[in-house]
């Protein structure tokens, strides 16, 4: 049996799969998997079975690199995050970074955007209800 920290130590992203696309090499696996490690506790509110994850690498050694980042989450629309860097890491950070703004975006989008149970705590203790009655004027 394998313990958890031995597989985490594989595979930084934790459950989630990640399918390597065109332009990366099976022993970049590693590195890229390291790159978009912190993804994992945005993805945290999806079962990792219903998780897809593609990066892929056009222009490699031009100079501007380009990572696309896709993500398919269930209930969400496909979401894409590009970046375009000279530097290989650099580039998987940024898309990464992108990917994790659209998903912070989509998260506040669903939000109500006034929660009701804010709304009726207060400050005020019970009983010292100003209704009907006047401020008296600052001296």
């Amino acid at each position: 049996m394998m313990k958890r920290s031995t597989a985490r130590a594989r595979n930084p992203l934790g459950e989630y799969v990640l399918h390597m696309g065109a332009g990366f090499v099976a022993k970049e696996r590693p590195h890229v998997l390291g790159a978009l490690a912190t993804l994992e506790p945005h993805l945290g509110r999806w079962d990792a079975l219903d998780v897809s994850l593609e990066v892929s690498l056009q222009n490699r050694g031009r100079k501007e690199q380009r990572v696309t980042l896709r993500t398919t989450l269930p209930g969400l629309p496909p979401l894409v995050a590009v970046a375009d860097h000279p530097d290989i890491t650099r580039a998987l950070h940024e898309a990464k970074h992108e990917l994790i703004r659209q998903l912070e975006h989509q998260k506040s989008a669903n939000e109500p955007m006034h929660n009701r149970k804010l709304g009726r705590s207060t400050i005020r203790p019970p009983g010292s209800s100003l209704q009907g009655r006047r401020l008296p004027p600052m001296p």
